[in-house]
């Protein structure tokens, strides 16, 4: 049986999660990362569920060269998958719900 085939939208929705637990998982990211969203800490869960904000999360990781190694490093993921998922979560044509 084979697996079910993603799209590339979702994929980088799935790699902005991770990102988002990267992040989340070092208090001085996580506060330099709420300062520039402008959410709180108890907004965090419900603001995951918004594809414009895991954007804005791959977005502040892309920002910053380290962190984007850093997180590459602990997703196992090469930089360059972080670089296309953040492009497919910032363009417009690709739609969420294609299959």
């Amino acid at each position: 049986m084979r697996k079910p085939t993603r799209n590339p939208r979702e994929v980088a929705e799935i790699v902005a999660v991770q990102a988002l637990s990267f992040v989340a998982g070092d208090p001085e990211r996580l506060g330099a990362f709420l300062a520039e969203s402008g959410i709180g800490p108890d907004t965090l869960r419900g603001a995951a569920a918004d594809p414009r904000f895991l954007a804005h999360v791959l977005d502040f990781v892309m920002s910053d060269d380290a962190t984007v190694k850093a997180f590459a490093e602990v997703s196992k993921l090469h930089p360059t998958n972080i670089a296309a998922a953040h492009q497919a979560l910032n363009d417009p044509g690709l739609e969420r719900d294609v299959p």
